[in-house]
């Protein structure tokens, strides 16, 4: 995909505003119970391919500024990304496209966070 300025700049703008809605809401954002407002931008990649990699930029930046333990910034933000290309690819068909950010989050970040707490013994 070639990136124009503006390309480049809606995905920048993507990534800062999930990062701050992340880090806004952080008491809910992180832990054993994550609930991120900013996931409600999950649904931009329907609309422009830009979203895929402001949506994981902006993950990344978020997980790691947050204090995310290195597997839930890693694993996490990889999460993120395939949702937001899978959401992209199934674009056509889009209560499918949309369910991948909810399936995927599921499925990889519900057991990293368990694994973490378990091998810690603690809350993260």
């Amino acid at each position: 995909m070639h990136f124009s300025v503006r390309s480049l700049t809606k995905a920048a703008v993507i990534a800062a505003l999930y990062a701050a809605l992340t880090l806004a809401f952080q008491p809910i954002s992180f832990g054993q119970v994550q609930f991120r407002i900013a996931e409600a931008l999950t649904a931009l990649p329907l609309l422009m391919p830009e979203a895929v990699p402001g949506l994981f930029v902006g993950c990344l930046i978020a997980n790691l500024l947050g204090g995310g333990v290195i597997l839930d910034v890693v694993f996490g933000s990889l999460a993120t990304l395939a949702a937001a290309l899978i959401t992209r690819r199934l674009r056509e068909k889009k209560f499918l496209a949309l369910a991948m950010p909810v399936a995927l989050n599921g499925l990889v970040v519900g057991p990293v966070v368990a694994g973490i707490t378990s091998f810690l013994g603690r809350r993260i």
